[in-house]
């Protein structure tokens, strides 16, 4: 991997790398952009295959963040952090798991404040309570540690409201009832929206790869079941990916029978091409990184001092943000994210919101 090559694609930008031995850290964060004000993103920790995978996977996912916050009209731009989980981290005991996020938090703290982390895939409320331990760039802790707790749930609220859009500009209907959305994955954020989705009155098909949870969240919501690998082959009207990025592919897509795609998963498109051939099957995509920004809107407001209905508010405003992508999608025949990349990197070149 070229890496100074695939940072000068991107636009950025700072990618640092930190090490420590005694804890056995291995981490890299990315900070794409601090025009607008300090970045924030979550730390995601998984197993990759290779340096290279972590390092697409950081610089891809700061990125998004960047544009997350840019057209979220939010005063930061945006990191990422990946931390390179070895493959027996389910194994750790507790202190051995504290030791390593202490080690991480000391990495954080010498980057200054141009990256406040919080949680992402694979961490938690808990981690980013040890984390605040070795440093003050932190958010998303415990509400008992004076955080805002989980953001899922406004991560979910934000998606809702976003297929409320699709719903109404799209569709044409006035409310979710009868809609028929395949939930792709309900973990934290799916399950959140699974719930949202259901008291709307939409109808749901989910799956999960954990079999526990894919069945306590379809008793629990009357959804129907498939499995993963036949999730986005569901007849429905619209498919949520909420599981990790990459899951639409060139494969996929003859196999798609929905009129939208939009969901809470980053990175859902694994090629450009894939967003330019929805839209030419006449699929609405709803742009991952505007759908799915109630959460950093949520931490955000903690730094600015947290109040909750604020961050409510901004939250529901994702409906006018996608109700204006699809208006201009249409004006501009324009694939939908391409209009949202416009918005965001204009944004971030001018310095300011409009």
């Amino acid at each position: 991997m070229e890496i100074f090559e695939t940072l000068a694609k991107l636009g950025y930008g700072e990618l640092h790398f930190g090490h420590d031995a005694a804890t056995g850290l291995r981490a890299l964060v990315g900070i794409h952009s601090t025009r607008l004000g300090p970045s924030i993103g979550g730390t995601r920790i998984r197993f990759y295959d290779s340096e290279s995978d972590a390092i697409d996977d950081v610089t891809r996912l700061a990125q998004g963040m960047a544009y997350k916050a840019a057209v979220a009209k939010l005063p930061h731009g945006g990191g990422k952090a990946v931390i390179m989980a070895p493959a027996d981290l389910a194994k750790w005991p507790a202190e051995k798991r504290a030791a390593l996020f202490r080690a991480f938090g000391a990495f954080v703290d010498n980057l200054g404040g141009r990256y406040i982390t919080t949680e992402d895939s694979g961490t938690s409320t808990s981690d980013m309570d040890v984390v605040r331990t070795s440093t003050k760039h932190v958010l998303g802790t415990s509400i008992d540690k004076g955080g805002s707790g989980d953001p899922s749930p406004f991560t979910a609220l934000g998606c809702r409201r976003g297929i409320e859009a699709i719903a109404n500009h799209v569709f044409g209907k006035p409310d979710l009832k009868g809609l028929h959305v395949a939930v792709q994955g309900v973990g934290h954020v799916g399950a959140h929206l699974a719930r949202e989705l259901v008291q709307a009155g939409a109808k749901l098909t989910i799956c999960d790869v954990d079999p526990a949870r894919r069945s306590a969240v379809a008793a629990e919501l009357g959804a129907a079941v498939v499995d993963v690998d036949q999730i986005l082959e569901v007849d429905c009207d619209i498919v949520a990916p909420c599981a990790l990025g990459g899951a639409l592919t060139e494969a996929v897509l003859p196999k798609l029978k929905c009129k939208a795609v939009a969901g809470a998963a980053n990175n859902q498109l694994r090629t450009p091409g894939v967003g330019k051939a929805l839209h030419a099957r006449g699929i609405f995509y709803a742009p991952d990184y505007v759908i799915n920004g109630g959460g950093l809107i949520n931490v955000a407001q903690e730094y600015a001092g947290y109040d909750a209905a604020a961050a409510r508010a901004k939250t529901i405003a994702i409906y006018d943000t996608i109700k204006d992508i699809i208006d201009r999608s249409r004006r501009e025949k324009t694939q939908p994210e391409l209009i949202a990349d416009r918005i965001a990197e204009e944004t971030i070149a001018a310095g300011t919101h409009k």
